[in-house]
């Protein structure tokens, strides 16, 4: 069940070449016409005209905007602001074994976790967040089991 060769008619050389120099010829001549050599027109099918946006290139200052490097200062000092130390605090420090914060409003609750680590020495069990209407950011860090708030509490100076 091969393939029947001899029903095939022979191959010429002048098959290829003249194929290639009719190639070579279409190719010369749209290169001498170039790319755009009709002219289209463009046909407007809305009623009302949409100008065509253009590139907008940003401006090349001659001098430099802000004459000094911004570092990103997200230490711990900045994430933990203060410790709130109102009654209702108080009571969830003695009741919840939970530390009151305001900190930092772009802080996430990570930056939060981290810089309790590093400033009170213990790992918090969870972080809850809030915004308060002035637009300062509350975040309430559950203490381990394993220590007391009323004792950080102590050390940090709220009591």
């Amino acid at each position: 069940m091969g393939f029947n060769y001899s029903r095939m008619p022979p191959k010429t050389k002048e098959q290829p070449k003249t194929a290639a120099k009719e190639q070579a010829k279409k190719v010369t001549k749209k290169v001498k016409k170039g790319a755009k050599a009709v002219k289209r027109v463009k046909v407007w099918t809305k009623i009302t005209f949409r100008r065509p946006k253009t590139r907008l290139t940003p401006a090349a200052h001659k001098v430099k905007r802000v004459s000094y490097q911004k570092f990103p200062t997200r230490d711990k000092y900045t994430v933990v602001r203060y410790p709130v130390s109102s009654e209702s605090a108080i009571r969830t420090i003695e009741d919840n074994n939970t530390l009151v914060f305001v900190v930092d409003p772009k802080a996430t609750k990570k930056h939060i976790r981290k810089a309790c680590e590093q400033l009170y020495n213990f790992k918090p069990v969870h972080v809850n967040t809030l915004i308060r209407p002035d637009g300062s950011k509350k975040a309430y860090i559950k203490v381990p089991k394993e220590q007391e708030a009323l004792e950080i509490a102590n050390k940090i100076g709220i009591m």
